[in-house]
């Protein structure tokens, strides 16, 4: 009996599960048992292990042949096993030394002619490798610049199985070609999942960006904008047809800060499991944008599918935007399914091959038009719904899920004057970028030594005892909440809006003005003084002033 080991990687989701590929022969009938909980596309690696082999050049063993997979318990998928399975069955047929794979791990796809091809998910399975104490990785050569995103780990990059034999054996490598079709990224995520989710191509880095002078008008949406940036608050804007809401939404993303080094680890795992990773951009460094279209399922929004599930849109938006244009037309049981993840910031998705968890802590922008037509609020009226189709359509829009949105802004129309002449106050996407940094930089510094970021994500019991206002900043939000006006997760929605725009004016604690302003940017209803603009993003609101006009 001879009997080799070496090691690959089982995800469950995001999260890495070291396995151990054990291959024994025992003499008797030549046969392949493979073994360990394999689903389909894994046991199918019987044929494709056995051609790469014998077309490598390679004899294959004629004898009983069990290849393990252990722990048996874990759900194993896909084709990422191949490699490791062929390196063990020649180990153990003797035409490899098994002490020179035993401490290697393993990953790649074998086609029927040798070729090694990249599969999805290096990233994550690497880091569980890491964390695991293995510091030698063999990867298809498409994907080893992402898997030396890993620190500490020396990433071996083959193209076939011909020259990993001799690259194992100290043989002279052979010269192979390149494989063009293999750097493509998975057909059924390309073909469906990336134009169906409006992924923007992060590939596509010489595209020029979005900028926010490009908006007409809209001076209350910027500034509402610039708070969400700042914040992390969700943003829900309502208004006509072509009042800009989905540029401004577009916008949001170049106005978030540059991810850090651990949240574009985060962000690009997410991408290397979903198959959205692109060959030539290994690390994914700003915040991704999601825009699915409303007849998008529950499975691409949420996440799942039929075997192991995978990454929706909320996990592919992680440390991004998700956008979801048009919200009401999304179906009530999806837009009801985000309420879970905007509190936790994360999905936990159960099926019968297992379950996984996936970050999904994202920047929420809904758009919506008042009526089904559209022209329920445009100046000169024009709109033919009655009040029975106008309710039934801003009702699709449930309450629980509005509560969980901080920021819910009336885009009006634009009028002729700021359509056609150019405003030259407007300012750019590199300027308020700028004051967003500066305000998250020093919610940070407020909030060292905390689990948290940013003033969206401190619980409201913190906000109300930890970081306690003024007596009397808090008597018009009091005053709401006891009218009914506002609920208790709208009062500490409005406590962390208004944190964020003393942060964005430079002040160390809100006073009654910043508590003015973030409730109405909440309710919609203006408390006095000056309007919002998107010039002074701190001085909003009159301190003195009572209850205004509506935005």
């Amino acid at each position: 009996m001879v009997f080799a080991r070496t090691c690959s990687v089982a995800l469950l989701g995001v999260d890495g599960v070291v396995v151990e590929v054990q291959a024994d022969l025992e003499p008797g009938v030549a046969a392949f048992s493979l073994v360990g909980l394999a689903d389909k596309a894994l046991l199918e690696a019987r044929d494709r292990v056995r051609a790469a082999v014998v077309n490598s050049g390679e004899k294959w063993p004629q004898r009983k042949l069990t290849v393990g997979l252990t722990p048996a318990s874990v759900p194993k998928s896909g084709s990422g096993y191949d490699l490791a399975v062929a390196c063990a069955v020649l180990a153990a047929a003797e035409r490899l030394d098994p002490a020179t794979i035993a401490g290697l791990l393993i990953i790649g796809e074998l086609g029927l002619d040798g070729r090694v091809r990249p599969v999805r998910g290096v990233l994550p399975a690497v880091l569980a490798a890491a964390d695991a104490g293995y510091r030698e990785v063999v990867v298809a050569e498409q994907t080893a610049a992402e898997a030396a995103l890993v620190p500490g780990v020396t990433v071996r990059g083959v193209r076939s199985l011909r020259q990993l034999i001799a690259l194992l054996t100290g043989a002279p490598e052979p010269a192979e070609p390149s494989d063009p079709t293999s750097g493509a990224p998975d057909p059924m995520v390309a073909g469906l999942l990336l134009p169906g989710l409006g992924m923007r191509d992060p590939a596509a880095s010489n595209a020029v960006a979005p900028d926010l002078a490009d908006v007409a008008g809209q001076y209350e949406a910027r500034c509402a904008l610039e708070i969400a940036a700042a914040g992390g608050h969700h943003l829900y804007l309502k208004g006509p047809p072509g009042a800009g809401k989905t540029m401004l939404a577009e916008r949001l993303p170049g106005l978030l800060p540059p991810l850090t080094p651990a949240e574009a680890l985060e962000v690009t795992a997410v991408h290397s499991v979903a198959g959205l990773l692109p060959a030539d951009r290994p690390l994914i460094d700003s915040p991704p944008y999601c825009a699915p279209h409303h007849s998008t399922t529950m499975p691409a929004i949420i996440g799942g599918g039929t075997g192991m599930p995978r990454p929706g849109a909320v996990s592919l938006a992680h440390r991004g935007v998700l956008f979801l244009d048009e919200a009401p037309e999304f179906p009530a049981r999806v837009l009801d399914a985000l309420r879970q993840p905007l509190e936790s910031a994360e999905v936990t998705i159960a099926r019968s091959a297992g379950s996984m968890r996936l970050p999904a802590r994202f920047l929420l922008c809904l758009a919506a038009n008042p009526c089904p037509c559209g022209r329920y609020s445009m100046r000169g009226g024009g709109c033919e719904c009655t009040p029975v189709m106008v309710n039934r359509y801003q009702a699709r829009l449930s309450g629980p899920l509005l509560d969980r949105v901080d920021l819910q802004v009336q885009v009006a129309a634009v009028t002729k004057s700021e359509l056609m002449e150019r405003d030259r106050t407007a300012e750019t996407t590199t300027t308020v970028a700028a004051r967003v940094r500066a305000a998250r930089e020093r919610a940070a510094a407020r909030l060292a030594g905390t689990p948290w970021r940013t003033n969206a994500e401190v619980p409201g019991h913190e906000l109300r005892t930890r970081w306690c206002l003024a007596p009397g900043s808090l008597t018009d939000a009091e005053r709401d909440l006891e009218r009914g006006l506002l609920t208790a997760r709208g009062l500490d929605r409005v406590l962390r809006i208004a944190w964020t725009v003393a942060d964005l004016a430079g002040r160390d604690h809100p006073d009654r003005s910043a508590v003015r302003t973030a409730l109405a940017l909440r309710t919609g209803v203006q408390r006095g003084g000056v309007p919002l603009t998107d010039r002074r993003p701190a001085a909003y609101a009159d301190p003195d002033g009572d209850y205004g006009t509506e935005i």
